[in-house]
């Protein structure tokens, strides 16, 4: 009797496992928070924190260019003669050149008011120091201001005592040391100084107060105009009271102290 074959079964390789594997369990993945939106009240809030710095930086260069302007045209009219023009009427000013103001009142003005002027940058700072201790003291000294100083607060400013005024001016004074030769800085000044109500500027003075130009101004005219310099509505020369005149002598000593040779250095 004829045995049966036995058959082995066929092994693919290439077929896989019949049995199914365990699938790895998915993760979803955590959907991201949303970025925090500001809200429009800080938007509108950093908007308006802008706004003062952009007018600020818009004024300090306004005024820059102003000062600057200022070294080749010669100012139509100032602050204080606005002041005075709106108090009191019509003033008196007559612009003329540095060369047209005798050398006497342009020594008398730095001999009167600061006689630091051909050497500092605007600002005398012992002076300044002086006036703060005195003013810490209780006391009150004149003279902590210098030509520069004084020349950009009549210009652009008031008289009123304020710390913005006070930066105003620090910022006026840096910009004209800048752009103004220190002779320009004393042709502006005696051209725009007040010395009476309605009176301005070295030319308007001498005719006003001696009749005749400032080119032709002596000596003691010169100290004479110099002495109304910090105080004109109230000083008084014509005629002199004794404090008046202790000044006009004080002036007059400085002069011969410092000598012409300080407008050489100007």
């Amino acid at each position: 009797m004829a045995q049966k074959r036995r058959i082995a079964p066929v092994v693919d390789a290439g077929v896989d496992d019949p049995k199914p594997r365990p699938e790895a369990p998915r993760v979803e993945p955590k959907p991201s928070k949303p970025a925090p939106r500001r809200g429009k009240r800080g938007g509108w809030l950093g908007k308006l924190l802008l706004w003062p710095l952009a007018l600020g930086l818009l004024a300090a260069l306004f005024s820059a260019v102003a000062v600057a302007s200022l070294a080749i045209i010669n100012p139509p009219t100032s602050a204080f003669m606005l002041r005075a023009q709106a108090q009191h009427g019509d003033v008196q000013q007559r612009w003329v050149p540095i060369e047209q103001i005798a050398p006497a009142l342009q020594l008398a003005a730095i001999a009167a008011e600061d006689q630091k002027f051909p050497w500092h940058w605007g600002f005398d700072v012992e002076a300044m120091g002086d006036a703060w201790d005195a003013n810490k003291a209780g006391k009150r000294i004149r003279g902590a201001s210098s030509i520069t100083q004084q020349t950009v607060k009549n210009l652009f400013l008031s008289p009123n005592r304020s710390y913005v005024r006070k930066g105003l001016e620090a910022w006026l004074t840096l910009c004209a040391e800048l752009f103004w030769s220190k002779q320009r800085t004393l042709e502006i000044y005696l051209n725009i100084a007040q010395f009476d109500t309605t009176v301005f500027g070295a030319e308007a003075a001498a005719q006003h107060h001696f009749g005749k130009p400032a080119q032709q101004l002596s000596e003691s005219d010169a100290a004479w105009l110099a002495v109304l310099l910090p105080a004109p509505t109230r000083y008084q020369i014509e005629p002199p009271t004794e404090f008046t005149q202790a000044r006009h002598d004080w002036i007059r000593r400085q002069m011969e102290q410092i000598g012409y040779g300080v407008i050489d250095r100007l």
